[in-house]
């Protein structure tokens, strides 16, 4: 599975301890969540933080999901490689676009057997088996639309950027046509989604390495200057970078995950 799984992670912590969880921003890939412990649960700007299901998948393209702090976390994660998820769900990947579908809602019986027996699962390794051989058994041997699959992976790598004209010539395709097969496989135009691999990959910099200057990650980035990602940031999140990222920093944050990190867990690709 390593062309389409990042990799299997998760986070425990000990008995009694209560973390404050980060706010999940928007990204280019997908994430499937088990939770053997207290489940994630999503604050809007109104009314109590609502629980999601024990076993879900997280899909942010424009949304932030702000997660409230809780006791008793415990879970096993599958991150998805950008464009990769279609590969193993029953439906486009714009059906999922901002969504925290159960696995139920995704694949049906065979996901509430999938969430049993990770319930009844000895330990973290064996619920990671679990998943591994589920997913396995689901792969597609080919995407539902390999130059749209292809030209995500392309996008990412290239960190947005690659600007449309270019990425559709990398492909064999005209402009026109790449955009509309890539807006009915994701609901996003390849543009949107440069811009959001460019966002990605400059707000990960920052939080793995504080060494380094906001300015100089906006510009490796492929950002024109420090106030266009500014601008960027805010308009996607709703506050400038520089607070965002000492709250952040000062918290839990899913962008490392080391196996020595404190309560994180790391399994393999296979």
């Amino acid at each position: 599975m390593r062309p389409f799984v990042d990799r299997l992670w998760g986070w425990e912590t000990a008995p009694g301890e209560s973390i404050g969880l980060p706010a999940l921003l928007p990204g280019t890939g997908a994430e499937l969540y088990f939770h053997y412990g207290t489940p994630f649960r999503l604050r809007g700007a109104d009314g109590p933080a609502a629980p999601l299901a024990a076993g879900h998948l997280l899909c942010l393209r424009r949304a932030v999901a702000d997660l409230a702090p809780q006791p008793g976390v415990g879970f096993v994660a599958v991150r998805f490689r950008a464009g990769a998820v279609g590969r193993f769900v029953p439906m486009a990947e714009s059906a999922l676009r901002d969504e925290a579908p159960s696995f139920d809602e995704v694949w049906g019986p065979e996901g509430r057997r999938l969430q049993e027996r990770l319930s009844e699962a000895a330990d973290w390794n064996a619920r990671a088996a679990l998943l591994q051989r589920f997913l396995l058994a689901r792969v597609r041997a080919r995407a539902a639309d390999p130059w749209v699959e292809a030209g995500m992976a392309l996008a990412y790598r290239e960190g947005g950027r690659l600007r449309v004209e270019g990425l559709a010539d990398r492909l064999g395709l005209g402009r026109r046509q790449l955009e509309r097969r890539w807006r009915a496989q994701t609901g996003q135009s390849p543009a949107e989604f440069a811009r959001l691999a460019r966002f990605q990959r400059t707000v990960r910099r920052l939080m793995l390495d504080r060494r380094v200057r906001v300015v100089d990650a906006a510009l490796e980035g492929g950002y024109w200057d420090q106030a266009h990602f500014v601008r960027d940031f805010a308009g996607r999140v709703g506050m400038p970078p520089g607070a965002w990222l000492a709250a952040a920093r000062a918290r839990t944050h899913f962008y490392n995950t080391r196996l020595e990190a404190a309560g994180m867990l790391c399994a393999p690709s296979p």
